[in-house]
């Protein structure tokens, strides 16, 4: 189920960027699915879109207080507010995990495009896609606090969510 495969990438994928590029661990906790995309009221989200057969977007959701850590850790500086470069910073991390799994999922649901990623900063905000989809939702912790990772991936020829079954291309030849 496309749930299951969702939490597994977006565990390793996270786990891999934060460990490699931030040289910080995260701990995952547990996954959930959402009608909505979940976010904070205060904070930072980075969002990606994807597009090909298969179409969707993915986020990465934190504090400010947060965004400030994960920006000192990849850019080797301190950052005591959110600024230009704490949310460049963020919508890079937001790209390589998406990145990553979007790479990890194309064997199965053929290429899937990736747009530039659109970054959010402030308070009392909500983000939300258009339409009714699932949401895959993934909490970690890292440096005493939670953000989030978060994946919507719909089948775009018939405009619902993939559970399973063959590609749209596989079906021509029925």
């Amino acid at each position: 189920m496309l749930h299951e495969l969702l939490v597994e990438e977006i565990k390793s994928a996270t786990a891999s960027v934060f460990d490699t590029m931030l040289g910080l661990p995260v701990r995952a906790g547990a996954a959930s699915s959402c009608a909505v995309e979940v976010g904070p009221a205060d904070g930072v989200a980075a969002l990606v879109g994807m597009a090909g057969h298969y179409t969707g977007a993915g986020s990465v959701v934190c504090s400010g207080e947060l965004a400030c850590k994960l920006a000192g850790a990849m850019l080797l500086s301190e950052f005591t507010e959110v600024c230009p470069d704490v949310l460049d910073a963020i919508g890079e991390i937001a790209n390589m995990v998406i990145g990553n799994i979007k790479t990890n999922i194309e064997e199965r649901f053929g290429p899937i495009g990736l747009s530039t990623p659109a970054v959010i900063h402030g308070r009392n905000f909500s983000t939300r896609t258009t339409g009714h989809h699932t949401w895959t939702v993934v909490p970690f912790e890292c440096a005493g606090e939670q953000f989030l990772v978060q994946m919507m991936l719909v089948d775009s020829s018939r405009n619902t969510p993939v559970l399973h079954g063959p590609r749209p291309h596989e079906l021509a030849g029925v």
